[in-house]
Order: structure tokens, then sequence, then C-alpha cells
């Protein structure tokens, strides 16, 4: 199979270039080149802010294009140059219009594309945009909407955090937030790039939903600290402290992950991943999950330190939190 990824240097499309890879296809990876590709692929630099940005690959006929964009002029272009016999976008549960629901199918009602198509910011409307391109295409398609997706090279540290703290703990405590039935899904990386390749190869046509199976942020916890090989305990901080204390929900400087603060995303974290598995889609357990994202956060504190912009709470804010709960949090 000659695949083409659009991307294929950042975390997920450089998964998918690997598996690929190991399975003997033929793999171009065509990006703007600020990270390396893999070693075995062959490397296009593009900018697809270029209207003729694809042009160098514009001239094959390609098995299969897996594109990773969330910009809907980008797939807007691709899907006019190129002629693939397959399409593979990957989405994302951005999509959906509402996350006040458990477990919600491929049927549930999405957000509405976009009405300027340079209007990327809008991150859900913008892929549902992208959606649209593609399904639309001469080729058959497969769209996977993708769900919190963790392991190594999670750079947003969404799911290395509370491994990584449970491991470097700052007291006998780990602050989290009083949410422990909060609904809790994620994909590893490799498990999602496993299946991006098979339903390339295969040409499966449809929408799918991808994430692993729903646990709650109290087991998460209690597999982080098990992976951590910690004795820390989770203080159970309320989000009006929280948000006191400029915590922020889910990701970003000063937050806590795996966590929203608003009823009518509970289970935004969840997807029906029913179509998907019995077109063969399979995930590893959360406690394999956790632990490679805590091997891959070891191994950034190491060669990088640890960026104040991912999620989770620095030594200092962590300390400072839990001076401001305390009485007020419990256990559990």
């Amino acid at each position: 199979m000659n695949l083409l990824i659009l991307g294929g240097t950042a975390v997920l499309g450089r998964a998918v270039a690997t598996h690929a890879l190991a399975r003997g296809y033929a793999v171009t990876c065509a990006a703007r080149g600020s990270a390396p590709a893999p070693a075995g692929c062959t490397f296009v630099p593009v900018d697809r802010d270029d209207v003729d940005g694809l042009a160098p690959v514009a001239d094959r006929r390609w098995d299969a294009v897996v594109d990773l964009s969330r910009d809907p002029r980008h797939v807007a272009r691709a899907v006019n140059d190129l002629d693939p016999a397959h399409w593979v976008l990957v989405s994302t549960a951005n999509v959906y219009a509402r996350f006040d629901s458990p477990e919600q199918a491929e049927a549930s009602p999405t957000l509405a594309p976009l009405e300027h198509l340079d209007d990327a910011a809008d991150y859900g409307r913008a892929k549902v945009t992208c959606e649209a391109s593609v399904r639309g295409a001469r080729a058959s398609s497969t769209v996977i909407r993708s769900g919190l997706i963790g392991g190594p090279g999670d750079t947003t540290g969404r799911s290395g955090y509370y491994p990584w703290r449970f491991a470097h703990p700052t007291g006998a405590d780990v602050v989290v937030p009083d949410a422990p039935d909060m609904p809790v899904a994620m994909i590893d990386v490799d498990d999602l790039a496993t299946w991006i390749v098979d339903v390339a190869q295969r040409r499966l046509h449809g929408v799918y939903n991808a994430t692993g199976t729903t646990t709650t942020l109290r087991e998460a916890l209690r597999i982080s600290a098990e992976a951590a090989r910690s004795a820390a305990t989770p203080l159970w901080v309320d989000p009006l402290t929280l948000a006191e204390a400029g915590v922020a929900p889910w990701m970003g400087e000063a937050s806590l992950p795996l966590w929203i603060d608003d009823p009518t995303w509970r289970w935004f974290a969840t997807l029906n991943t029913t179509a998907a598995r019995a077109a063969g889609l399979a995930t590893r357990p959360l406690s394999a999950t956790i632990a490679r994202a805590l091997a891959y956060e070891r191994s950034r504190a190491v060669l990088h330190g640890r960026s104040p912009d991912r999620a989770g709470l620095s030594d200092d804010d962590e300390r400072r939190v839990r001076a401001l709960a305390l009485g007020g949090a419990r256990g559990r």
C-alpha cells in the first residue's frame, strides 16, 4: 500500500507512519518539517497554507491518504488536489453538539459547520467542516471521531499528569478535583494509530467513534498511584475552592485534567465505540496507557523539564491549593 500522511511528524501522525512502515507499506509524510519524519518514510516538505502547497504529492495515485488537519481550508484543498482510493480523516469528539448524556453514538447531533473556512479556531465546528469535505470526496472515506489520546507523546500532559504527580508528591496527598465519579476515557496513541492503518488498508467506509472504555476519575487516580508506586492519597478539593485558587479544568496551565466542572459537559470524554470495535478497534487497559504516559513524563522531565503550559499543577501551585483547601477537602 502506498500511504500518504498529511502530517506524520507529530504525535499521532508519527505513530501512524511507524505502524504502517512496520507492515511494509510505502509511507510518504507531507508536512512543514517542524519535526523529523520517522526513519523509513519519504518526507516531502509542503506548506498547506499555500493554495498550491500539495502540488509535490498531487501527481500520484495514492492507495490511501490520512489527514490529521484541523483547518477546513487545508482539508478542502486536499480533497480538491488529491484523488486517493481512500481517505481517512482523524476528527474529534468535539464535533458533537452536547455532552450531557453518556457514550453518544455517531448519529448524535453535531455542531453546525463553519460559515467561514478561515475561522479554524472554533475547533469543533472546524472539524465538522473538515468531515463534510472528506465525506463529499470522490473516494471512499473513514471519519474517525477520536476521544482523548493518551500515552507516550502526549505533550498536553492530560494522560500523564496524575501518575507523574503521584510519583512526585509535594506532601502526603495529591490535590485532585472533588469529582470521584467523573466519567473518564482515553485511547492509547498506538491503539488508535494501529486502527487508522487498518481502516486505510481495508478502505472501511463510514463514521466511527474511537476511545477507550469508560471508567471514573477515582479509578484513574487509583491506577495512577499504582503506576507510580506511590503511597500518596487523593486530596479531594471542591470545585469552588479550585476556582478560587485559579485552577482550570481539563487542560492548560494550572489545571487539573480528566475533569470538567460543568454538568452539560459531564460525558465529554465518553463515546459509544460499538461500531468501531465491531470493525476491529482494540484498546489496551487504561493501566497500560497510564504506565506508558508516566514513562514519557519521566523522559520529558530528564530532557526538557516540565513545561508550565501543560495540564497539571506546579509544586508551588499544589502547595498553595492545599493550603487554601485547609479542612474543606474530604477523604473518599
